[in-house]
């Protein structure tokens, strides 16, 4: 789909950068690079494309948002960022959010994601159940990310590998450990670890092993797992989507 962005100002855009590299310090400071990215994954990934409802559009900072399964523990990273935030009141939410992501994947050997700011603050946050379960299989996996978001299977595999960042936490997601051996560096290991099988210490959650047993998936974790480049480039786009849906449609 085409996208139509908005114009923003100029001191919009200077206020922008000066954030982005706030951000920069505050990631790398903190070591929250994989919070931030589940931040902004989680506040774009509620879209829904047939009612036009949810999406990375700030509501996140809201308590009923917060108060969602899916985003245990996603009160730290809003709390982390409230104090650069106050630093530009011109910015969005919805903005200032996806930023992070994209700074928490360029800071941690990741690709340079484009942003492009404009996006509005909503007040009403989507109702619950709407992000994936990482108990289910590809079916469920389609029918949030394709049938709900709009995104191709290609996006989905693509996504899935932003799991090379952080860990999962029991109290927050039932489930324990990363998925890599170096969890703060933005790489291909996860598609690596998933074709090489469990090891000790590793997580493969139900989500992450279909990836090998859907025909379609698998060629795509080996294609990423042999090319790093090719993962980038897709990945890159699939951030980008996940992080405008809803936003300057045309």
């Amino acid at each position: 789909m085409t996208k139509c962005y908005p114009t923003v100002s100029e001191e919009y855009q200077n206020a922008v950068q000066k954030a982005k590299r706030k951000l920069r310090g505050l990631i790398a400071e903190k070591n929250c690079a994989p919070l931030m990215l589940r931040l902004a994954w989680h506040s774009a990934g509620t879209f829904d494309v047939k009612t036009k409802t949810g999406g990375p559009f700030g509501t996140m900072k809201q308590p009923a948002e917060l108060a969602h399964a899916a985003n245990n523990g996603l009160d730290i990273a809003v709390r982390l960022l409230e104090p650069i935030k106050e630093q530009f009141p011109i910015l969005s939410y919805a903005d200032f959010y996806q930023l992070a992501g994209v700074v928490a994947v360029e800071i941690t050997g990741g690709p340079e994601i484009p942003f492009h700011p404009g996006r509005e603050d909503k007040p009403h946050p989507p109702p619950e159940g709407r992000l994936p379960n990482a108990t289910e299989g590809a079916d469920h996996l389609r029918q949030v990310f394709s049938n709900q978001m709009g995104l191709s299977d290609q996006d989905i595999v693509a996504l899935s590998g932003g799991h090379t960042l952080g860990r999962c936490h029991k109290e927050r997601s039932g489930f324990e450990g990363p998925w890599t051996t170096n969890p703060l560096i933005f790489d291909n290991s996860y598609f690596k670890e998933l074709l090489t099988g469990e090891k000790d210490g590793l997580l493969q959650l139900p989500t992450d092993k279909v990836l090998l047993s859907d025909p379609v998936f698998r060629p795509l974790v080996e294609k990423y797992a042999a090319d790093e480049d090719a993962f980038f480039a897709d990945y890159t786009e699939a951030h980008l989507k996940l992080s405008e849906l809803g936003f300057a449609d045309a």
